[in-house]
């Protein structure tokens, strides 16, 4: 089981970096509480299979048609740490200053569903909020249909 769950933008979560195989994932995480595969094979060209981690609060999309491998993360994981701080303790100006100050500067945000989005496009990840509260963290990378990272 996963006891490594620090978050590192373009590289992977914890053990379980972006590129590795489903099987593989599997192996050290277990079987998930609940999957889907979410196939846009016509909008995209790809497709993406959901794995949920509910002792873990975490789920991880796996993207490929030849070889599917780990090519997002969603968390809410109170233990998440990001930078050396716990990602779910940060409001939205905290996490803001944490990524500008590890260098990344591509701000987006954006009000959704009742939740308010921080992207940091550069890395791929987004944080979301209700009201200054962070409810989860997701971040990936982009992968071509043979399961190689973009």
């Amino acid at each position: 089981m996963m006891k490594n769950f620090v978050i590192e933008p373009l590289i992977g979560f914890g053990e379980i970096p972006f590129g590795m195989p489903m099987d593989d994932a599997v192996k050290l995480l277990g079987s998930p509480n609940f999957y889907e595969e979410v196939s846009d094979m016509e909008e995209t060209g790809n497709r993406s299979i959901f794995y949920e981690y509910d002792d873990i609060a975490t789920n991880i999309y796996f993207e490929g048609i030849t070889k599917s491998v780990a090519a997002c993360f969603e968390t809410e994981n109170e233990d998440a740490v990001l930078y050396g701080t716990k990602v779910m303790d940060l409001n939205r100006a905290q996490a803001i200053e944490l990524m500008r100050e590890n260098g990344f500067k591509e701000l987006e945000e954006e009000d959704e569903d009742g939740e308010h989005r921080v992207s940091f496009e550069d890395a791929m990840i987004d944080f979301f909020f209700v009201g200054d509260e962070m409810t989860a963290v997701s971040w990936g990378v982009l992968v071509d249909e043979q399961g190689n990272i973009i």
